[in-house]
């Protein structure tokens, strides 16, 4: 009887392992918003920040939905509509070959400062969120290993005012795609006590190649200064800006 008890349990650790392994990413997109956003306008069916489908963000072809459902490195495993009247649309994706999921989120565009504060809330710890997917339950917000903003730099437009915790045991890695995050960032960022992966320098398009790349060599356990290059690798070939400009347009660290 005890044999046969060691080889069950025993059989099990493996999925008790493989589960302990499992390293999640939330991605928080403010959707493109002509009307409630300090932006430039672009055509209306992008910038409509109420319809994630055709959103320049979400839905559009680099939008962060349509790249990684595109991406042969990602399976969308649910499409969540109306989550909330704040959050239109999430998704949920797995890494093909890797223990790897990842959530992303579409905050109606009138709602950028609500998705900014949630995002730098999670960068300092706050606001986990549990996923449940068949027997796993998944980490997000706060809990995440890498939390990553998409969208308009509201903070060029509005202040906020976040309570950050101060007992941060382990910083958390952020991705900021906006328009000089870093500079606009920063402060928030070092209050969060979180480690800037990569952020920008200058305007830019915050659309998903560069984040797709920037994930990729973190996935690979790579330095910021190699992940900074591939943004600037993939920034390039879609904008054609040039690799020196785009160089200087991705950053990494403080």
């Amino acid at each position: 009887m005890l044999k046969y008890f060691l080889i069950a349990f025993l059989g099990c650790f493996p999925i008790l392992q493989s589960n302990a392994q499992i390293k999640t990413i939330h991605v928080f997109v403010s959707l493109c918003d002509n009307i409630n956003q300090g932006i430039v306008a672009v055509p209306e069916f992008l910038g409509n920040g109420q319809k994630p489908n055709s959103n320049l963000y979400w839905g559009a072809a680099y939008g962060v939905k349509s790249y990684f459902k595109k991406s042969a490195d990602w399976i969308l495993i649910s499409n969540t509509y109306k989550v909330d009247s704040i959050i239109l649309e999430r998704v949920l994706f797995k890494h093909s070959s890797k223990d790897i999921y990842l959530l992303a989120d579409a905050y109606d565009g009138k709602m950028i400062e609500k998705c900014t504060t949630d995002f730098l809330k999670s960068s300092n710890g706050q606001l986990p969120l549990i996923i449940k997917e068949d027997s796993l339950d998944l980490k997000f917000g706060g809990d995440a290993d890498l939390i990553a903003y998409v969208g308009h730099d509201g903070l060029m437009d509005f202040h906020v005012n976040v309570q950050y915790v101060n007992n941060v045991s382990e910083p958390k890695d952020i991705i900021i795609l906006a328009c000089y995050s870093k500079d606009y960032f920063q402060y928030e960022i070092q209050n969060a006590q979180a480690n800037p992966l990569l952020w920008t320098t200058h305007l830019m398009a915050p659309e998903a190649y560069s984040l797709k790349s920037a994930i990729d060599g973190w996935l690979t356990g790579e330095n910021g200064a190699a992940i900074e290059e591939r943004a600037a690798q993939s920034y390039n070939q879609y904008q054609k800006c040039g690799i020196n400009g785009a160089r200087r347009l991705f950053t990494t660290g403080f």
